[in-house]
């Protein structure tokens, strides 16, 4: 793909994606008191996401999935060595998640919250060196690329920051799906 190509669509590609992180970081709020009124206004809400939480699951592992080759084979974004440790632990979710729903398997939870957890910490990690502008680890993408900030939008949104909103809906949906279930005597 063309240099000329790759500017327009990353000026139409990040717009979208940042709004939508933005949006979910105030869904997210919403989702946070929810689960804790869950005894109360919140259970209805915890109730649909623990019904759903396969297709939750399998679309917001979907979407890290697209949203990632898209910045790095479409936009030309270079993935640094964590980048890549993320997408090991985010992309098999996707499939995870998807045989779950054919096999109608809620025991995915277990196999998918490791991974959501160490995915979590890298991004965690990767959103604290951009903002920080330091890190304990070396990069090893050509021309340190662990350091660049590719996009900022509304001031705070960055791919990492996009990354980790989506890791921490990830563990939402985990958490409600534990909380929920009726077999479950800790809910």
């Amino acid at each position: 793909m063309c240099a000329s190509t790759i500017i327009p669509m990353a000026s139409l590609v990040t717009p979208i994606f940042s709004f939508a992180t933005l949006l979910g970081h105030i869904f997210f709020v919403f989702c946070i008191f929810a689960f804790i009124y869950r005894k109360s206004w919140g259970h209805e809400f915890i109730k649909f996401v623990h019904k759903y939480a396969l297709w939750l699951g399998f679309g917001l592992s979907t979407i890290s999935v697209v949203g990632s080759l898209l910045y790095s084979n479409f936009l030309g974004f270079a993935p640094c060595e964590l980048c890549w440790w993320q997408r090991i632990f985010l992309y098999p979710q996707a499939v995870l998640f998807l045989v779950a729903i054919i096999k109608k398997d809620r025991g995915i939870f277990d196999y998918a919250l490791p991974l959501s957890i160490a995915a979590f910490f890298i991004s965690l990690y990767q959103s604290y060196s951009n903002f920080s502008g330091t890190t304990l680890l070396p990069c090893t993408a050509a021309g340190g690329e662990c350091s660049k900030i590719y996009v900022i939008e509304y001031g705070y949104i960055t791919i990492p920051l996009m990354s980790l909103t989506l890791v921490c809906y990830l563990l939402f949906i985990k958490l409600c799906a534990y909380k929920h279930d009726p077999n479950n005597s800790n809910a």
